[in-house]
């Protein structure tokens, strides 16, 4: 039996092009749900904030 081990530096050799992509997946998502939560109607989100937490657990009222 084998056992595969990973350097520092293989971990750390992700391209600069891979970190661009990820953040730039990240930016895209934030500000899509900036946008949407900025131009929904209170109620709706609202609405949504409180079916989360229910469906989470937490009280809140």
């Amino acid at each position: 039996m084998t056992t595969k081990t990973l350097s520092a530096a293989a971990i750390l050799s992700v391209s600069r092009l891979e970190i661009l992509r990820a953040a730039l997946v990240v930016f895209t998502l934030g500000a899509g749900l900036v946008y949407l939560a900025g131009f929904s109607y209170a109620s709706v989100a609202h609405n949504a904030a409180h079916d989360s937490r229910h469906s989470l657990g937490f009280p809140c009222h």
